[in-house]
């Protein structure tokens, strides 16, 4: 068998952008793109993608690994972006539209881009950035403006335009082939929730299995009609920049999530798949309200930051069919998810949404995922669902590593494993559950706590929208709960006290949070992801003052002399914080 060999015909290298050609052959005449009053068949969004990576080889000489730097929303030229760079065997970088210009620039320099297109809407954000990469000396993209297709402006920051690019490309002309799938085919940028960002390198072949594996995982069937609330840069979209190709579905493409225009969408087109951020379901529930109804179910694949169950139940009741998701940048996306179960259908819906809660089981592209221990020995944690440790990934999705930086991949890969800075638990039944960021857990007097669980308290309060829960420094216990949140009804406004008593009453009182903050707003990074770092920052103002008091003294005291084992060590602790 060793003398059987690979040929031509048996051994093709695995890459997202065959699905393209696919759908040009199988589903050529099907809608691919929809954006306004432009409509596109597969036949033609292949050709323009031919037509543009043409352009890019034949006039702007681009070469393998070359970076090409995109700042967009979801329009059909982010879209086509995703087939047509890689085809041209260069590097595709998306780059978040909700950041600054520092942290454009920041990118564009680090990523040694060739070539940069902007969307018209964001040409002031990026004149600032090219501004501030050229008074540093580095060397200045090649600048391409995306027009709007529907409604053009004529707006131009230099003479290429991307629309003059794939008119006047070649679709018949030979381009480069694809030789090793451990080729990169996306650049892509952490939101540095904890951290600064880094450059996560994304491979043909991790991100060719990462997207049948999602497809799969969430039964996305034949034809779907895909609307873009998620953002193309946020991880390639999940990879369904692809997956909707694969399937021979239909791009919906809007640039906002404006509520009004989402449900416009969705009864116009007969949505039947969205993926979203959890923050997006409170600006759905702001535009429709509970009372709102869908004419159809939509299915909806969610991941980021945990989403509460009584914000899933809410939604749930308007007609959304929710999936929950786990992933993150270097992962190429959803790494685990909640694959429901039959008998889960009979349940009440409380219990239902706490179970759709849970970040659930590995997609297929991964060999394994598990919860081990933080020490050296890394140990797999028992599955009871309360044991602590670090989610690690392993599988061909994960990452290539970080771009030009070797101490972050040293520290990111350790002991066969993805290290993913994840802290969760193992239920009885195999399903993982997140419960906090490793940095975000609050160690109170030798006690863990999630804020994720505070947090899942706070959210069933009726008065309460939003929130978010941080570590605040405490003389005696080292640090306790603090909880920032938003009012439901802005008028009425939240009671600090009825907040607090709520939380005696669903949660160990030593959990409590000893201090409850409102906010009109939570600060949110360009990702929605809550900025922690923030609120503790806030916190740490709000703090009581170190103070030595006989009560130290004495609960030092109760807690060694009633000590028998780890257990009544607890119990005292919670006790004596009542």
């Amino acid at each position: 068998m060793d003398q059987l060999q690979k040929r031509p015909a048996n051994y093709v290298p695995l890459s997202p952008v065959t699905f393209l050609p696919r759908a040009n052959a199988v589903y050529g005449d099907r809608t691919s793109v929809v954006y306004s009053r432009v409509r596109f068949t597969w036949r033609q969004t292949h050709e323009r993608c031919r037509r543009l990576a043409s352009s890019l080889v034949r006039t702007l000489g681009l070469r393998r690994n070359d970076v090409v730097s995109v700042l967009a929303p979801n329009v059909p030229a982010m879209y086509e972006m995703h087939f047509a760079v890689p085809m041209a065997g260069a590097v595709l970088n998306t780059v978040n539209t909700r950041l600054d210009a520092k942290a454009v620039a920041a990118i564009l320099r680090h990523a040694e881009a060739k070539l940069f297109f902007v969307d018209w809407e964001y040409l002031r954000l990026a004149s600032d950035a090219l501004q501030l990469i050229a008074d540093s000396g580095a060397p200045v993209p090649l600048v391409a403006v995306i027009d709007d297709l529907d409604r053009p402006t004529g707006v131009r920051l230099g003479e290429l335009e991307y629309e003059a690019l794939v008119a006047h490309g070649d679709p018949n002309v030979e381009l480069p082939q694809l030789e090793d799938e451990w080729d990169a085919v996306t650049l892509n940028y952490t939101s540095g929730t904890t951290s600064a960002p880094k450059g996560v390198v994304y491979s043909h072949r991790g991100a060719y299995l990462s997207t049948t594996s999602l497809l799969m995982a969430w039964e996305m069937g034949a034809e779907p009609v895909y609307l873009w609330t998620l953002p193309m840069f946020h991880c390639n979209g999940w990879t369904f920049t692809w997956g909707v190709a694969a399937r021979g579905g239909v791009n919906v493409c809007i640039r906002e999530n404006r509520p009004a225009e989402v449900y416009r969408a969705i009864a116009h087109h007969n949505v039947t798949h969205m993926c979203c951020a959890p923050v997006v379901f409170n600006i759905l529930l702001e535009g429709g309200g509970d009372t709102a109804r869908l004419g159809a179910p939509v299915h909806v694949l969610t991941g980021g930051a945990p989403p509460p169950a009584a914000l899933l139940e809410r939604v749930e009741r308007i007609g959304f069919h929710i999936t929950h998701a786990y992933g993150l940048t270097e992962a190429t996306g959803p790494a685990l998810a909640c694959e429901w179960r039959a008998q889960w259908d009979k349940l009440p819906v409380s219990d239902r949404a706490r179970l759709k809660a849970r970040q659930g089981v590995s997609v297929l592209s991964l060999a394994d995922a598990d919860v081990v221990t933080d020490d050296a020995k890394m140990a797999r944690v028992p599955h009871d669902g309360k044991s602590l440790g670090e989610i690690v990934l392993r599988g061909s999705s994960v990452m290539k590593g970080y771009l030009n930086n070797p101490e972050a991949n040293e520290a990111a890969f350790r002991g066969g494993w993805f290290m993913t800075g994840d802290v969760g638990v193992v239920h009885p039944d195999g399903y993982i559950e997140i419960k906090d960021r490793s940095k975000d857990v609050i160690i109170s007097g030798g006690e863990n706590i999630c804020s994720k669980e505070v947090e899942e308290v706070l959210f069933r309060h009726p008065d309460v929208a939003d929130a978010a829960v941080v570590a605040m420094p405490h003389p005696h216990w080292g640090e306790t709960p603090c909880a920032f949140v938003v009012a439901r009804n802005k008028a009425a406004g939240v009671c600090e006290d009825d907040v607090m008593a709520f939380c005696r009453k669903h949660m160990a009182h030593f959990m409590v949070p000893k201090k409850v903050v409102v906010y009109d707003v939570l600060p949110r990074n360009a990702l929605g992801k809550v900025e922690k770092v923030k609120l503790r920052d806030e916190a740490r103002k709000l703090a009581p003052p170190a103070q030595k008091t006989k009560a130290t003294k004495a609960t030092k005291t109760a807690v060694s002399g009633g000590r028998r084992g780890e257990q009544p060590v607890a119990h005292v602790m919670a006790m004596s914080r009542l």
